[in-house]
């Protein structure tokens, strides 16, 4: 039956490959060099035929198409998923320099036509030099490593410093990136030993990165792999010439080392070594220009393009109500820097600080995003308010000028609240009237004389007197009290020894509870033990005989040393050998209640000798 339903799952594959979506795409590399073979695949997700493949007028068709299939099922947490892909395959070479588009294609899929997407190549001159120098070969292992050092050197690897500008205006941000150019090389990876400069004179951004991708650049003359590998933004802080420290990286580079050949495997495979390298990408200085005269009296600090929008919650509601106004600054420059837009609230307003929420993000093309201002109000009397106009001022460094932004200018409406009292009367008074009045009486005059009366007695404690002394003198003998006696626990708690003589019969108590619990609930095997547990516990604790060394002769050794009575000392070994044997021999209720009965009495008159 499992074999049946297997062959009917295959049967059905393409039928439940054909019920997904249908993708067609079309891939080539984004950069090329001019004369240099490079493939560019179809690939569709469904069993497909008759593809029409456009014509490829900028490019020489050298081979295809080419055709394969693949498909895969896998089970994962019981879910069955399955894959299908049927590729086309072209070999092609560019005749000329420039960017060029490959038209789409078409293919059918179960008598439905579908087009893919177009593809852009940039092509690349070729290198106006040899990409690697021959080598002459070396018969020792010194020459070997020296070949091996000069062919990871020159000009077959190094690192740029690009800035997108180096005239900026202060707090203007420019991208500052350290680019790897390699060719002829094998990069294995990077070390720690990186050190950055300071960029001492600007604030820094980075901007974040993610799997480092590597691609064709055509420079001085040459054709690189290259790679992007730290990336930041920068804010010059203050005006005049600013200069960038180099930059130091290391590099390790896998490179064949040719040596006298001494088997066919070794001229076959041949055999490699890793290189450090050391790399540094050099200084740049930034001419930073300082932001002309005429700043406008409400200039927030921004420096970019920006744009303002704003709105209120109400502009009718009651008093002691809260109110709103919300504004959004959007755009790209110093976000971050950014001055809040001062509200001009009129009298008789709570305000309370803005809360600042920020949505930016770090890319090649400065720092941009939103920036929500809120402003909370609540209006404590009733009447007709106007909030000004909220204004915006910054430098726009396209227009290389001041830029004055407004939003909103509202009138509020503001009706009795049910619950205004007399504290909206006192504040409405205080607006409207210009005197100024006594507002209440909880606020008194510093009395500079004696007291007198009923407020002379209210206070007992007085300066210069035996209770005014105690109140410093009292928390100062607790304090010493409470020294001694946690220092003499401390010393107390590091003395092991003393602490199990001194516990000995709690933890011997604590075991006999035990055992008069599995007493009654029958458990003879949890009774013995814990019963003889008890007895051996505590003549370790309080005869201070460690585990190991405890056995009868050494109890009844040290207990007549102690000038314990011989009738108490046989009574101890007795007890001991019922509790060792009554675990291993048939025993009933009562030889159970009378051992437990002996083993606690034996407890408490060891308890009351002077051990």
């Amino acid at each position: 039956m499992k074999r049946l339903l297997y062959l009917l799952t295959l049967a059905l594959l393409p039928t439940l490959l054909w019920a997904e979506d249908v993708s067609f795409r079309a891939e080539a590399p984004a950069q090329v060099v001019i004369g240099k073979p490079f493939q560019l695949r179809y690939t569709v997700n469904q069993r497909a035929r008759d593809l029409q493949a456009p014509e490829f007028t900028d490019f020489d068709f050298l081979a295809g198409p080419y055709s394969s299939t693949s498909s895969s099922t896998s089970f994962v947490n019981g879910k069955r998923s399955s894959s299908f892909t049927q590729t086309y395959t072209y070999t092609l070479a560019a005749n000329k320099v420039g960017t060029f588009t490959i038209s789409p294609a078409t293919i059918r899929v179960d008598g439905d036509t579908y087009t893919s997407n177009g593809v852009r190549i940039e092509v690349l001159p070729a290198d106006e030099q040899p990409a690697s120098s021959q080598q002459p070969s070396g018969t020792s292992q010194q020459s070997s490593q020296s070949q091996a050092s000069a062919s990871a050197g020159g000009d077959n690897i190094f690192i740029r410093t690009i800035v997108n500008k180096t005239t900026v205006h202060e707090q203007e941000a420019l991208v500052l990136s350290y680019k790897l150019y390699f060719a002829g090389v094998d990069v294995a990876q990077f070390t720690n030993n990186t050190k950055l400069p300071e960029f001492d004179g600007f604030l820094k951004q980075e901007i974040e990165q993610g799997e480092i991708q590597t691609e064709l650049e055509h420079y001085n003359g040459r054709n690189y792999q290259t790679a992007v590998l730290y990336q930041t933004l920068l804010y010059p802080q203050h005006s005049g010439d600013i200069k960038i420290e180099p930059a130091q990286f290391e590099a390790v580079l896998r490179v064949q080392v040719r040596q006298q050949v001494r088997s066919i495997f070794d001229d076959f495979f041949g055999s490699y070594t890793n290189v450090t390298r050391a790399l540094t990408a050099p200084g740049v200085t930034i001419h930073s220009e300082a932001l002309p005269k005429g700043k406008p009296a409400n200039f927030s600090g921004g420096v970019g393009q920006f744009s303002l929008t704003g709105d209120i919650s109400a502009t009718e509601l009651k008093a002691n109500d809260a109110v709103t106004v919300r504004l959004t600054i959007q755009g790209a420059g110093n976000m971050k820097m950014l001055k809040s837009p001062a509200i001009d609230w009129p009298e008789g307003f709570e305000t309370y600080d803005p809360k600042v929420t920020n949505k930016l993000k770090q890319t090649t093309q400065g720092m941009s995003g939103t920036r929500e201002i809120e402003y909370l109000a609540i209006p404590r009397s009733a009447g007709t308010y106007s909030i000004p106009a909220v204004t915006f001022s910054y430098f726009d460094t396209r227009d290389n000028q001041y830029k004055t932004l407004s939003v909103g200018g509202w009138t509020l409406h503001i009706a009795r609240s049910e619950s205004e009292g007399e504290q909206t009367a006192v504040v409405q008074n205080y607006v409207n009237k210009e005197d100024i009045k006594q507002l209440g009486t909880d606020i008194r005059y510093i009395s500079t004389g004696e007291l007198q009366g009923e407020e002379s007695r209210s206070s007992n404690v007085v300066f210069g007197t035996w209770t005014y002394r105690l109140c410093f003198i009292l928390p100062l003998l607790i304090a010493v009290v409470l020294f001694i006696v946690f220092r003499r626990r401390i010393a107390e708690n590091a003395d092991r020894v003393r602490m199990r003589y001194k516990k000995a019969n709690k933890v011997a108590q604590k075991r006999l509870r035990e055992a008069k619990k599995a007493m009654d609930n029958a458990d003879k095997t949890t009774f013995y033990e814990a019963i003889e547990r008890a007895a051996w516990t505590y003549l370790s604790d309080r005869l201070s005989i460690p585990t190991a060394n405890l056995n009868k002769d050494n109890i009844e050794s040290i207990l007549r040393g102690k000038n314990v009575d011989d009738t108490l000392i046989a009574e101890v070994r007795e007890v001991l050998s019922v509790a060792e044997q009554a675990r291993y021999a048939p025993t009933t209720n009562s030889d159970m209640e009378q051992l437990y009965s002996r083993t606690a009495t034996l407890i408490n008159q060891l308890e009351n000798q002077k051990l």
